[in-house]
């Protein structure tokens, strides 16, 4: 657009302030003597005004004499006497500048054509360089994480392991003096959620030294060699910068197994992670370079990797304990305005087997819950929502449910909280509700008081025993089963089966394993079981397995048929307030609250009638 205002500036003005006329008309004009002025500008163009005001141009030859060729026309030397005349020799830049262009601009396209081919052939080159260099993030001190071990919250002794690690850095005197040797490598495993990369962005935010960061899955391209290349890239970065941390996330994504691949023992994948072992302990030591990595799969990590002078320490992240979880639960609560009843401490026993992200998680729906009904603090009931949100979905209020359907719901659900009550060694009911909430049309909660790390026969006899209250109430009543006890199958069986051939539990078969886990690992999980025992020895798990469900269930029917009174009660009291807490459920199996003046339940129920399956 810039070259073609230029040009249509830069093209000759030819006066376009009049009409053009030829030789014979101007003449026409002189004789008449009708022309007042003449100008010639440039020796060419003539600027022609006539008396009566108007403008006309004639365009003459550059050597031609103006006066010789009118003459050739009959105008005589009077006639010149009749108009004034003006020559301007000079004027005619215009031209000088529209004759330059012509000659420049061509020869400018040309140039910058060249230059485009030049610059896109250079860049292809720089990335096709490019692509084997390390894409890890640096953290150097002005662009350091705020994150530090005082924002983590329930793995203390994985905090002391990794603040060792920041002091070799720091003060690496201390400990050389000593002839201790600077770890090479600290692996962090533990489930999803457990805050292993948190940990990461607080050794960066607690470390004075340059941090890289990269993904597992950041090194294998589709390319040969270009993983390998990466990883020497970013450690030649890290060697440069030493002393430095390099943390790489999910580390399994290149670190797995070697020689468990489909085609092979010799791909990518194995030789990026070849690489990775050269970098940790090759023949080049002293390089001050401490690599950090995390991952919830170690039991695919190839032993090379493993071993000591590549991941000399092993930082386990396991979901936190009840001390644990009230420090992360008051971690997370801090800037947050928490009401009086909040009691943080009380959340911490209610929230088993929670990780670090669902605590989180469980802070923020309960401020969600909080800013839309309209309050000013975060209540217990918004957090005890919110746990049921997180673990089991949001709440249903809209599905619409008959009644015969929610008296069945109910009985289901008072089997296993009847039960769960009075089994000795079951966890205790802290919740039992008929709301749909996800996928369940309702469901009791039991947690333990004290958390234990070892189970015994009798809790999982017990266990297995409420899970089938449910079924065994839906007979008792209404002499049918449905499907609302699909998911208590399946979780007793596998306990069940657990127990024979995990836990040795069984005194028919002994206490021995059956089965061992030794699927392809290439897969990232095992496909299967590999069976070490006889067709005979399966015949009698399977026979063993169902004697435990058979047993269980029958306990489960006799108990419920002993105890009718008090399932009858919470079932009225449950179709009345739907959503019993731990306090109202206990003071109805005691007695001390009845269904005095609650409506009686219908025939279905209580003649043993047949009811519809839901």
């Amino acid at each position: 657009m810039l070259l073609l205002l230029l040009f249509a500036f830069a093209t000759p003005n030819n006066l376009s302030s009049g009409s053009s006329i030829s030789l014979d008309q101007f003449a026409q004009y002189v004789r008449q003597e009708a022309v007042d002025k003449v100008s010639v500008r440039g020796g060419q163009d003539v600027v022609i005004t006539l008396k009566s005001g108007a403008t006309v141009t004639y365009y003459k030859e550059r050597e031609t004499n103006l006066f010789d060729a009118l003459k050739t026309y009959g105008v005589t030397d009077d006639n010149f006497d009749s108009f004034t005349f003006e020559e301007r020799p000079g004027d005619n830049t215009t031209g000088v500048l529209f004759q330059l262009i012509v000659a420049i601009v061509p020869t400018l396209l040309i140039f910058w054509v060249l230059w485009r081919m030049m610059r896109s052939v250079r860049t292809g080159q720089d990335q096709a360089l490019s692509f084997g260099r390390s894409r890890a993030r640096v953290t150097r001190d002005m662009e350091r994480p705020q994150v530090t071990f005082a924002d983590v919250a329930g793995c203390e002794e994985a905090k002391e392991e990794l603040k060792e690690v920041v002091e070799f850095l720091k003060e690496p005197e201390k400990f050389i003096r000593l002839g201790a040797r600077i770890p090479k490598g600290v692996l962090m495993v533990g489930p999803p959620g457990t805050g292993k990369t948190l940990m990461a962005r607080a050794v960066a935010g607690e470390a004075g030294v340059p941090f890289f960061s990269i993904s597992g899955s950041e090194f294998v391209e589709m390319f040969v060699g270009v993983g390998a290349s990466r990883v020497r890239d970013l450690f030649e970065r890290a060697k440069a910068e030493a002393p430095a941390i390099i943390f790489v996330d999910e580390i399994d994504a290149v670190g797995r197994h070697r020689g468990a691949g489909l085609g092979g023992g010799h791909d990518e994948r194995e030789q990026t992670l070849n690489q990775i072992l050269v970098e940790m302990d090759g023949f080049e030591t002293g390089t001050n370079v401490i690599v950090c990595a995390a991952t919830n799969r170690p039991d695919i990590l190839d032993p090379a990797l493993l071993r000591p002078g590549r991941f000399d320490r092993k930082v386990i992240m396991d979901n936190p304990d009840i001390k644990g979880r009230q420090e992360i639960l008051k971690v997370h609560s801090k800037g947050k305005p928490l009401a009086p009843d909040a009691d943080v401490e009380a959340l911490a026993r209610m929230t088993v087997g929670f990780s670090g992200a669902d605590l989180e998680n469980l802070i923020n729906e309960a401020a969600i819950l909080t800013a839309r009904r309209n309050k000013k603090a975060i209540g217990m009931s918004e957090l005890s929502e919110s746990m049921d949100r997180v673990t089991m979905g949001p709440e249903r209020k809209s599905r619409v449910i008959s009644e015969k359907n929610k008296l069945q719901i109910a009985y289901h659900e008072g089997g296993h909280a009847v039960l769960h009550h009075l089994l000795t060694h079951s966890n205790p009911v802290t919740k039992v509700t008929i709301v749909p909430r996800g996928r369940a049309g309702g469901y009791v909660q039991s947690r333990p008081d004290e958390e234990e790390f070892l189970q015994t026969k009798e809790f999982f006899e017990d266990t297995i025993t409420a899970a089938l209250g449910g079924r065994a109430a839906e007979e008792i009543v209404f002499n049918q089963f449905t499907t609302g006890a699909s998911s208590d199958l399946e979780q007793v069986t596998y306990w069940a089966r657990a127990m024979v051939t995990r836990y040795g539990m069984s005194d028919t078969l002994g206490p021995r394993t059956f089965g061992t886990n030794n699927g392809a690992v290439f897969l990232g999980r095992e496909l299967g079981e590999q069976r070490d025992y006889s067709e005979q020895a399966a015949v009698e798990i399977d026979s063993e397995v169902r004697r435990i469900l058979q047993n269980a269930y029958g306990r489960a029917k006799t108990l419920l048929t002993d105890n009718r009174d008090k399932l009858d009660t919470l079932v009225r009291i449950l179709l009345d307030r739907e959503t019993l807490d731990r306090p109202t459920f206990e003071d109805v199996m005691n007695g001390k609250i009845d269904a005095e003046g609650l409506p009686t339940l219908p025939n279905t129920a209580t003649n043993g009638n047949t009811a519809a399956a839901s």
